[in-house]
């Protein structure tokens, strides 16, 4: 019987069926927002919210009767029984913000698609070298903002009269957002000041920046190398057969076992 239910749950029907009850649901708690829609849909959102949570509740009750205490070795079956069992909480007036936390449901698409399971295996395996680029940003930030503040803030105090003013004016220039007319600002004063901003924008835009997206696709083609290097050579249709019967054999001794008394 456990043989039987693993193989269902790891069946891409199976899935699939996972994903189609995730987004319906996902859709739902979204209708719930409107106002319009909950009062003429209110009942048939409900349902389907109800009976998404069912869903889950079952799914996750026949995986750990199926796999036994395997289940909880694998961490994305430990993050769906997180985000199950926050939905399980009361949502009465003292738990109402648990009710707003039924939407991370949809994260399970996370667990479930293997594509998103790959992005966030690579993200996470980058986060080492995003932890040293966001050293180095802050490092740089931190340097510009005490030479803007020093050089700046008789010029334009709104944008750098004080270090904390001046790191806030330096995050925005970044981004990209009004740096021009931070600029021509503090030009009036001191022509030279273009100097500053451009050396920064090089800097932090276009250098630092960039190296995050460096790291995380370099922990893309890594991750993707490694689930290449773990897919079994093809096997030949003699070999497809020999596996195949010895599924089948193995699913009957399981029968037998589970039928003796």
């Amino acid at each position: 019987m456990r043989a039987r239910l693993r193989s269902v749950f790891e069946s891409r029907g199976f899935q699939w069926s996972i994903i189609t009850v995730i987004v319906v649901n996902a859709l739902a708690l979204g209708c719930e927002t409107s106002s319009a829609l909950t009062a003429s849909y209110g009942g048939l959102i409900g349902l389907v919210d109800s009976t998404a949570l069912v869903i889950f509740v079952a799914e996750l009750v026949a995986k750990i009767y199926a796999y036994g205490w395997r289940f909880f070795r694998d961490h994305w079956n430990n993050f769906d029984f997180v985000i199950v069992s926050l939905s399980l909480l009361p949502a009465s007036a003292a738990f109402s913000v648990v009710r707003s936390l039924r939407i991370l449901r949809a994260l399970r698409l996370l667990s479930t698609v293997p594509s998103m399971r790959r992005i966030v295996a690579a993200l996470l395996k980058a986060l080492p070298g995003v932890f040293s680029i966001v050293g180095l940003l802050m490092l740089v930030l931190y340097v510009a903002g005490v030479m803007a503040t020093r050089l700046f803030s008789e010029a334009d105090g709104e944008h750098f009269g004080d270090l904390g003013t001046s790191l806030l004016t330096l995050f925005q220039i970044m981004t990209g957002d009004g740096w021009a007319d931070t600029m021509q600002s503090v030009m009036e004063t001191k022509p030279l000041a273009w100097v500053f901003f451009v050396g920064y924008i090089l800097i932090s835009s276009f250098t630092v920046l960039n190296l995050f997206i460096a790291v995380v696709v370099n922990a893309m083609e890594s991750q993707i190398k490694e689930e290449e290097a773990e897919i079994p050579a093809p096997r030949t249709h003699g070999e497809s057969e020999l596996l195949a019967e010895l599924r089948s054999l193995r699913l009957e001794v399981n029968a037998l076992r589970e039928s003796r008394p």
